[in-house]
């Protein structure tokens, strides 16, 4: 975001590339696929990712009408995806068993469940895609290049999942997911602000007409 709190290209796949939160899903990708052969992962990995990019793109392009359809104001939209923000954050800097129960429950290959929803297209980044094209929906292109670029480094960084583990160990990968959670909370915390902002611009005339009558 630039010094007015625009959201760019850049800033809007920085902000979905962190909430798919690639390195905090490392472990829960590898655990899921311990018992699959090591040849299939990179496949069933990349299958999974697909899969959640065409969830996220059904809802980019059908979330403006998703918007109009439930009356969203943007200072609400700015408010709620604020607050999103920093849960999705609080996970993020203490991540210790918030994805716990997944690893128990799938013995064989996964399909869709867990891996591409709601590990990568799950709630939270459905949100964080109508909060992005509720901004400004007339920008879709360019939120929807944001995607693919976030997308594309999420995959890359999943496909790896098995070596960044054995490299970075859990304390580092822990260690990355909090400074990605640091980095949401700002975020979020700005979102909220503008959205603060925004309501309190559009209230000011009935406040100001109430007062003078």
């Amino acid at each position: 975001m630039d010094r007015m709190g625009e959201m760019t290209l850049w800033s809007a796949a920085l902000l979905l590339f962190l909430v798919m939160d690639p390195v905090g899903n490392v472990p829960i990708f590898v655990s899921v696929l311990g018992n699959v052969e090591p040849a299939r992962r990179g496949r069933i990995v990349f299958r999974e990712m697909l899969i959640a990019l065409a969830i996220l793109l059904a809802f980019l392009f059908a979330g403006q009408f998703l918007l109009h359809l439930m009356g969203i104001s943007e200072a609400a939209l700015e408010i709620a995806g604020g607050i999103l923000l920093f849960l999705i954050a609080i996970k993020m800097v203490f991540p210790q068993g918030h994805h716990q129960g997944f690893e128990d429950d799938f013995g064989g290959e996964p399909l869709i469940v867990p891996l591409a929803v709601p590990m990568v297209a799950g709630p939270s980044a459905i949100a964080t895609v109508l909060v992005i094209l509720g901004r400004d929906p007339g920008r879709w292109p360019e939120w929807l290049v944001s995607l693919l670029v976030a997308w594309s480094a999420s995959c890359i960084i999943l496909v790896s999942a098995a070596k960044l583990s054995r490299r970075l160990g859990k304390r580092g990968l822990i260690a990355m997911e909090r400074l990605m959670g640091m980095i949401v909370v700002a975020i979020g915390v700005e979102m909220i602000v503008r959205g603060v902002r925004t309501l309190a611009g559009e209230l000011a005339p009935a406040v100001q007409g109430a007062a003078g009558g």
